[in-house]
């Protein structure tokens, strides 16, 4: 017999002597053993330690006082009884009476108009900004010239409403510089912090000086992290700077602008308070009057407790109407949103 091309002296074996070809068998994967609670804990607790206070201010700010919520279904009074716990089970219970008087009341609805309305002006005019302020800084070259940028733009933040408010009207007030300069000039100059038809715009001027350096750091943390490989790539295929911005910046941002934009309108019924109450006596309630400002005037100041409780669960519920329904819409073009699908 002839051996086979490249072999020397190799003979066939006959068909009947062939081992018999083994099964392939396919790999199990090894399931993974739970850890048990204890092992899970040690291997965690630093982490654990380390949100421990976060979530300890978390449960005696945020979630102890919702049980407070009860008294919105009560004719609350606070001295019935000796501590707040015979005042509670002493309260008669009224059911939604509450909610009834609230719906009837005509300043109600024209503080939730008031706040919608405020809060619609500066999605549009105020929440954009905080990102062109973040592509503009992204932007410069030198460090030191950033750096000094954002310390200037950081400051107000950590300033009170009263110091805005003061400052506001000592430049744009009826005795401020910007007067003062417009009558030398022999001009007669406008009350803009008493116009209660340019109120929105002077209130959202307010939180714009104040809150746009410190809202833009949450941006540029997201510039931070998308991929430098991407710009090269880019401008290697001859893509100029809009077209960076708008394929490479713009995608990569995308994530954080929907989160924040779901956050916002769930805290559309909740514009503020001091800002509001130190500029209500100068502009009038029909232009100041807000849901925050409401409660404090309708029920803190008159003691109707429950009235108050009741204004403080209807924004609850609009604003966790409003979070899952626009949590909804991203999911639907595809963003995570505030909490991912299962």
């Amino acid at each position: 017999m002839s051996a086979p091309p490249g072999t020397a002296g190799a003979v066939d074996a006959p068909a009947g002597d062939r081992p018999a070809p083994r099964p392939r068998t396919t790999a199990r994967p090894v399931p993974r053993r739970r850890r048990t609670l204890r092992a899970r804990l040690r291997r965690d607790w630093p982490l654990l330690a380390m949100a421990a206070p976060a979530a300890t201010l978390l449960l005696v700010f945020h979630y102890v006082p919702t049980l407070g919520n009860v008294i919105a279904f009560q004719d609350y009074n606070p001295f019935v009884g000796d501590d707040p716990l015979d005042a509670f089970l002493g309260s008669e219970w009224i059911g939604v009476g509450n909610f009834e008087a609230l719906f009837r009341d005509p300043l109600f609805w024209d503080a939730v108009r008031n706040t919608l309305s405020i809060t619609a002006f500066q999605l549009v005019f105020f929440f954009p900004l905080p990102i062109m302020l973040a592509l503009l800084l992204n932007s410069v070259v030198s460090g030191r010239v950033r750096g000094f940028v954002q310390s200037v733009v950081y400051l107000p933040h950590f300033f009170s409403w009263v110091l805005v408010v003061t400052f506001f009207v000592q430049t744009l007030g009826g005795a401020g510089l910007l007067a003062q300069e417009l009558r030398q000039a022999g001009l007669q100059p406008w009350g803009v912090m008493t116009n209660p038809d340019t109120f929105i715009v002077l209130v959202t001027a307010e939180a714009v000086w104040k809150d746009l350096g410190w809202g833009a750091i949450v941006f540029l943390a997201a510039l931070s992290a998308i991929d430098p490989n991407l710009y090269e790539a880019a401008a290697a295929d001859g893509a100029g700077r809009w077209r960076r911005l708008w394929h490479v910046t713009l995608p990569g941002l995308r994530p954080v602008i929907v989160l924040l934009l779901i956050m916002r309108l769930g805290d559309a019924l909740s514009v503020g308070f001091e800002q509001f109450i130190l500029q209500r006596d100068a502009v009038g309630r029909d232009a100041a009057e807000v849901l925050d400002t409401f409660v404090y005037y309708q029920a803190i100041a008159t003691q109707q407790w429950g009235l108050g409780a009741a204004a403080g669960l209807f924004k609850a519920v609009v604003g966790l109407i409003l979070i899952l329904t626009a949590n909804h819409v991203a999911h639907r073009l595809g963003e995570q949103g505030v909490y991912s699908r299962a």
